[in-house]
């Protein structure tokens, strides 16, 4: 199926953003979850910046297929487990199939839950004091932007707290999945955040 520019019917009926009708992975995570506010909890977002910089360069269909191990190698994503990773864990991850082999971004989701341990104050106020105003839904994907002053922001403010891999794109896609920004398109099925 091609991807349109406008939101698509699967084969539910239910109107959706294009990239959330197929696969079924894709539609779980679209209808479930992905624009879905998180907040006030430090170890789900520290997932999602885990998995958006293992995303770089790659489908975000490969990282979904992976999650559970994902989790499973990050111990649930706990900041306080993954912030006590030492070299020898990471020799471990790098022979793990179930997750993305990569040993920068591994080395870097464990500088991360390191430098979410030392935040003066919690990660999600970090996160969420980047939050621009309610804007309406766009039409279509073409007026979803990749990176935004608020995500260029975010960066800046992550990477001099410690944290890598988390460049403008990769902070406005984590503001996508977090619910910090509703980019479902307009006539998407899924309801608006309260």
């Amino acid at each position: 199926m091609a991807v349109s520019d406008a939101v698509t019917s699967g084969e539910d009926g239910l109107a959706r953003c294009p990239w959330g009708v197929e696969p079924e992975v894709y539609r779980e995570y679209h209808d479930q979850e992905w624009g879905r506010p998180i907040r006030r909890d430090d170890d789900a977002l520290f997932e999602r910046i885990s998995l958006e910089a293992f995303q770089s360069g790659l489908s975000w269909l490969i990282i979904l297929r992976k999650r559970e191990g994902f989790r499973r190698a990050f111990a649930d994503f706990k900041i306080a487990a993954v912030a006590e990773y030492t070299e020898k864990d990471a020799e471990r991850l790098l022979a793990d199939t179930g997750i993305v082999r990569n040993r920068a971004k591994i080395a870097a989701t464990i500088a991360n839950a390191k430098a979410a341990r030392e935040l003066d104050g919690s990660l999600s106020d970090l996160i969420w004091s980047f939050a621009p105003e309610r804007r309406q839904r766009p039409k279509r994907n073409a007026d979803i932007a990749a990176v935004t002053p608020e995500s260029t922001a975010l960066s800046k403010a992550l990477k001099k707290r410690g944290f890598r891999f988390v460049g403008p794109t990769t902070a406005y896609a984590m503001m996508q999945a977090i619910g910090m920004v509703d980019d479902h398109l307009a006539d998407c099925h899924v309801p608006e955040a309260p």
